[in-house]
């Protein structure tokens, strides 16, 4: 596990959440392990991020959220950033969002409550950048 937090050390990330206390509990962990991140609370907010750091490797949003829910925002950064990797979270189990997502490419979901080992097993275990080689 020491050696996918090392290599979670190295990959800075954005997540996308309008759960405060969620994204409070989130932020507590990442920032325990010495991981480079930014968080978000929408999808427009998300993507406003994204134009301000050409560094983000990878994308984890929920898809229910206000002003910009998770799926628009994923239509418009495929648009812009096809090949940053997109992971959703939800408790949203219904195909339709799964199906939505995957025409898209996003082929990551991880169902809340966030559970901290699958994400760091899913995220290092993930090529990322712009040439997967993070």
């Amino acid at each position: 596990m020491q050696k996918k937090i090392e290599k979670l050390r190295k990959l800075k990330l954005l997540f996308v959440e309008d759960e405060k206390d969620l994204i409070e509990i989130i932020s507590d962990t990442l920032r325990k392990l010495e991981a480079n991140f930014l968080t978000a609370h929408n999808g427009k907010e998300a993507l406003d991020l994204v134009e301000q750091n050409d560094d983000i490797d990878a994308i984890i949003t929920d898809i229910n959220m206000p002003i910009l829910n998770g799926i628009e925002m994923i239509k418009i950064l495929k648009d812009k950033k096809p090949y940053l990797p997109v992971i959703i979270m939800s408790a949203h189990t219904e195909n339709e969002y799964r199906q939505k997502a995957n025409e898209y490419g996003v082929k990551d979901y991880l169902l809340k409550p966030f559970d901290f080992i699958k994400f760091i097993d899913l995220i290092t275990s993930m090529k990322l950048g712009k040439n997967g080689n993070k």
